[in-house]
């Protein structure tokens, strides 16, 4: 069935949770940056994201499909990975949170996630415009 919507709209709104989990996870990184025998966690999507969508590790897309968008990605079965390390160490400090790596990661990830609203609002604009002045 064909929606309004684009299949690039589903992908760009599962990679906005996706950085939105990124987001709380760094938080709660930042959060816990005292607490004794905290480990960081984190969330990583890119490689899982452009195998999915069969790209290679430079972002060029491999496939030859005039739509360069694989059909058999599914934006609903497709998420993130957990990162926590388990292994129990006993050095003072080094289970701390590094806050500037924290800090540079969540600014990256910020710019990236405002960067994609701003795909959706012009994806959105677009659509509006072809409603309201189509006809004409």
């Amino acid at each position: 069935m064909k929606s309004l919507f684009g299949t690039h709209i589903h992908l760009t709104g599962r990679v906005l949770d996706m950085r939105l989990k990124r987001q709380n996870v760094v938080s709660s990184n930042l959060a816990n940056v005292k607490t004794p025998g905290y480990k960081a966690r984190r969330v990583e999507f890119e490689e899982r994201l452009q195998a999915a969508l069969d790209l290679d590790s430079k972002g060029r897309v491999t496939r030859t499909d005039k739509m360069h968008l694989p059909a058999k990605f599914d934006p609903n079965t497709f998420g993130p990975d957990f990162f926590k390390s388990i292994e129990p160490r006993v050095y003072q400090g080094e289970d701390a949170v590094d806050l500037d790596k924290e800090m540079a990661i969540m600014a990256k990830n910020t710019l990236m996630y405002n960067a994609l609203t701003q795909v959706m609002q012009k994806n959105f604009e677009g659509l509006k415009t072809a409603i309201t002045e189509g006809g004409r």
